[in-house]
């Protein structure tokens, strides 16, 4: 289904013309679909049930720094999601949106002191650990609360997920996890200190993997390790296998979530009938692109058309303060007008107005354009407003929810004033 489409040669977010958007709240502005975020997060809960599971055990936990917004974290949240989290700036928003702390886990290689004691005092699941020293500090800092921190360890199962090196988080070589020929002996460390309870273990290999090829690896891996450790007498109550299932940006052709889900558990169904007299695993997922990459939008307008001998350029009021990963990744954004003209097209860059050669949105795209046109920068809803930035004194993009011929503001634009607030002069 097309939640973004045409009718009568306008583009619209479900049932609203976009250029109903722009005319009520400006541009730039990022437009949600409420529909599609339903539908995304329900391809995932429908394939649970679907393999004879609920959410005891098998547990969606959407990926928070994909898109933090409250609506869209209280919509996930009304319809059964946990979350996975790697700040507890991200903890307190899942709780401002009436998220329940104890269904979420609490990734990322840094955590401090004072966002573990946050999160032990709001009880949540689990802490996913990446490093042996971060074992050493939740097991300080929950002696110091007086209570045993739930743990799974994020296992680096050095599996190619074969995606762009910046989002590709499973090989010896990045920062996350523990190495998986260390991961043995580092539970029996965790087993053996006082303030902590190991619980599960977990793995996240990388993000818009497009083949679910490497995650049924990576699972090979962490079932062997399971395996290894209950022998040892370390029991594990689930198995995080994180997210990265990709999107369509371009002409990509992404495993179906029920597809995937459905060789994942016949697997573990194996495992545990062969292995584990059919004893129940719990599993969960970590999903942010899947459900929300395509439920959004970029709404920005033509400030000029500059034509020149060997590059033609539409220069946006949108910028790489509102998408980086353009100019972070390369990455691919479609773009399409939001009124479809009958001229001639010219092959255009996609420019905005900030002080950088890197201040580009696409590249070379094919467009019959006027100065003051709306356009629509596709699948933008993951990773664009969460990555976007206040640089050249820009205040970030209104946020809209659209629901069937409705539009909601669920955040307002930043003005200047919002972005000194916090500052201060040098006493005289």
């Amino acid at each position: 289904m097309s939640y973004f489409s045409y009718r009568n040669g306008e583009l619209h977010a479900e049932n609203l013309p976009l250029s109903a958007i722009a005319k009520a709240f400006g541009t730039p502005t990022y437009v949600y679909s409420r529909q599609a975020l339903v539908d995304n997060f329900s391809a995932y809960a429908n394939a649970i049930r679907g393999n004879g599971r609920d959410e005891k055990t098998a547990l969606v936990c959407y990926s928070v720094k994909s898109n933090s917004n409250l609506a869209v974290l209280n919509l996930l949240h009304s319809m059964g999601s946990g979350f996975d989290i790697v700040s507890g700036g991200e903890l307190l928003r899942v709780i401002a949106a009436g998220g329940d702390p104890r269904k979420v886990i609490f990734s990322g290689v840094g955590k401090n002191h004072e966002e573990i004691r946050l999160a032990l005092g709001h009880d949540i699941l689990c802490f996913n650990v990446e490093s042996v020293a971060e074992l050493q500090r939740l097991n300080e800092v929950a002696g110091e609360v007086g209570k045993k921190a739930p743990i799974s360890l994020r296992v680096n199962p050095n599996v190619d997920a074969k995606t762009h090196p910046y989002i590709s988080t499973g090989l010896k070589e990045n920062k996350f996890g523990i190495a998986y020929d260390e991961a043995f002996s580092a539970y029996r460390a965790a087993a053996g200190m006082p303030n902590l309870r190991v619980v599960g273990i977990d793995c996240h290999i990388g993000s818009q993997l497009l083949d679910d090829a490497p995650l049924l690896e990576a699972l090979d891996r962490l079932i062997d390790l399971v395996d290894r450790l209950e022998g040892a007498g370390i029991h594990l109550h689930h198995l995080d296998i994180g997210g990265g299932i990709g999107i369509t940006y371009d002409k990509d052709k992404p495993v179906a979530i029920g597809d995937y889900l459905g060789r994942l558990f016949a697997r573990i169904d194996r495992w545990r009938a062969e292995k584990h007299g059919g004893a129940p695993i719990q599993v969960m997922f970590e999903p942010g692109r899947s459900i929300v990459g395509n439920a959004g939008i970029l709404l920005t307008e033509v400030e000029y058309l500059k034509h020149g001998e060997t590059k033609n350029f539409a220069i946006v009021d949108a910028a790489m303060n509102d998408l980086m990963r353009p100019a972070m990744y390369e990455a691919f954004h479609g773009v399409q007008p939001v009124r479809q003209r009958d001229a001639a097209a010219r092959t255009y860059d996609i420019v905005g107005p900030v002080c950088e050669s890197g201040d580009w949105l696409a590249r070379e795209r094919s467009l019959a354009l006027e100065q003051g046109d709306l356009l629509a920068i596709l699948s933008a809803g993951a990773y664009g407003m969460t990555m976007s930035s206040n640089y050249n004194t820009r205040g970030r993009a209104a946020e809209v929810m659209v629901d069937g011929d409705k539009m909601h503001l669920i955040r307002k634009r930043e003005e200047p004033g919002d972005l000194f607030r916090l500052e201060s002069l040098l006493p005289a």
